[in-house]
């Protein structure tokens, strides 16, 4: 008889964990140690639920490396007693959060999968209900004693997708999330469709590490026609600033201006780490390609290819929070660490 799998609910607040007071109609936070009277359909799952929230649940707008290292805290005390782990997570900040996880959880081998929902659990036509349920299902789905899904992930409307890939697409439809440079790992419909091929399958030896040293000193630029030298001089030369992501058109292209390519390549020398991404939604950076992009490559900016501003933003922070030797850096931000690039 094959045992149940263990699931930890984590709850650090948002939109999902809120139900409407029939007499007042406020919203208040739910109670998930009545979870399974609540959603009884739960108990159709073939598995142990228990839930752990935080004694002061946010809003995801606040969220911060305190509250990363929170969850990963837990995830790290609970592992060996879990089969899997499910985040419930404001969906504003989510994709960052799920991006900045999967990095902090090094050698990880069970599912930890982050949801949310845009209507209050106890809403009539509430969609959390069904991204708890499936979430659930899938941090549960196990084959010859093994998890199928080994990777820090966020499910959303049906789809399941790999963590550090997704950005947030809508603020008001359900379908909010999108994995524009990656296919979904599982899709949710009349059955429940697993793309084995496109999960990570990677088998450690080592036990759990969770590494909490994030640098935040860092910035991201979206560039725009017009911009102005004196704003990027005072960008690059913010106090302690240690990485700046800049957002780039098309293919990683950006103005040939002569004072822009000399601040970038001034800032470079003062030993600021500048990670080139596009402002599409997706494609990839491909520097040299055009003659736009060239001199961004001869001056030594980073490729981020065709990673996400939110993954990005969490590689920096870990790689320099990490002391990556500054030769080595160019190499392991360009290089998939949890498939967060191609």
């Amino acid at each position: 008889m094959m045992k149940k799998q263990n699931i930890l609910l984590i709850y650090t607040g948002g939109t999902i964990g809120m139900v409407k007071d029939s007499h007042t109609g406020t919203l208040k936070a739910f109670d998930f140690d009545s979870l399974l009277i609540k959603i009884p359909e739960l108990r159709l799952l073939d598995c142990n639920i228990e839930s752990v929230s935080f004694d002061n649940p946010i809003d995801s707008s606040n969220m911060s490396p305190l509250y990363w290292e929170a969850i990963a805290r837990i995830i790290e005390t609970n592992y060996t007693s879990f089969d899997g782990f499910v985040v419930l997570h404001g969906s504003d900040t989510m994709s960052y959060s799920a991006s900045v996880l999967s990095f902090m959880l090094e050698n990880l081998e069970k599912p930890v999968i982050f949801t949310g929902s845009q209507l209050p659990i106890g809403d009539l036509r509430t969609d959390a209900k069904e991204n708890l349920i499936t979430s659930i299902q899938l941090a549960s789905l196990h084959d010859d004693g093994k998890p199928i899904i080994r990777e820090v992930c966020l499910y959303f409307e049906y789809k399941l997708y790999r963590g550090n890939r997704t950005t947030k697409i809508n603020a008001e439809h359900f379908e909010a999330f999108d994995s524009p440079n990656y296919p979904t790992l599982a899709e949710s419909g009349v059955h429940l469709k697993i793309n084995h091929e496109f999960l990570r399958k990677e088998e450690f030896k080592d036990d759990l590490i969770v590494r909490t040293e994030l640098d935040t000193n860092i910035g991201v630029l979206k560039l725009f026609p017009g911009i102005s030298e004196p704003f990027v001089e005072t960008v690059l030369s913010a106090k302690n600033l240690r990485g700046l992501i800049i957002e780039t058109y098309g293919s990683g292209n950006a103005t040939t201006e002569k004072w822009f390519i000399n601040q970038l390549k001034n800032a470079i020398n003062r030993g600021l780490y500048i990670i080139n991404v596009t402002q599409c939604s997706g494609g990839s950076v491909i520097m040299g390609q055009y003659e736009t992009s060239s001199q961004l490559k001869s001056i030594g900016v980073i490729s981020g290819k065709d990673i996400t501003t939110e993954a990005a933003v969490a590689k920096l922070m870990y790689l320099i929070g990490y002391n990556i030797k500054v030769e080595e850096f160019q190499y392991y931000f360009e290089k998939p660490l949890r498939g967060e690039l191609t």
